[in-house]
């Protein structure tokens, strides 16, 4: 099989080899992602701002099980809220984590799909 040349990076790629650190917290972020209801609603949130109702009912989950979830993914830093009246609106502003769970699940539609890979 014949050596590919590396690709180039990504926009905003920081080309740094990790340590430690940065490994224990790419590890946790990927924990967190092995969550299907989460892993959906970040998606959803990759997608547009969202409440917990609208969220719970794009993903057919409860709104308690959504609001939990939220919570985690809030602690963790992965998504941010911003109160409106009585309503709590939920984003994703971190273009690096859109990005991820964008190509993580456009892998997964390969796999489930069979359409060959590509980079």
């Amino acid at each position: 099989m014949p050596a590919r040349d590396p690709l180039p990076p990504a926009p905003g790629v920081h080309l740094r080899a990790p340590d430690g650190a940065r490994l224990a917290e790419a590890t946790e972020v990927f924990a967190l992602l092995s969550d299907v209801t989460r892993l959906h609603l970040l998606w959803l949130l990759a997608q547009e701002e969202s409440d917990v109702g609208s969220l719970a009912e794009r993903c057919a989950a409860s709104r308690t099980a959504v609001s939990q979830h939220l919570a985690k993914l809030r602690l963790a830093g992965l998504v941010e809220a911003r109160r409106e009246g009585r309503h709590m609106y939920y984003s994703l502003r971190d273009g690096h984590l859109r990005r991820l769970v964008i190509e993580a699940l456009s892998h997964a539609d390969h796999r489930v799909s069979g359409k060959a890979p590509h980079d």
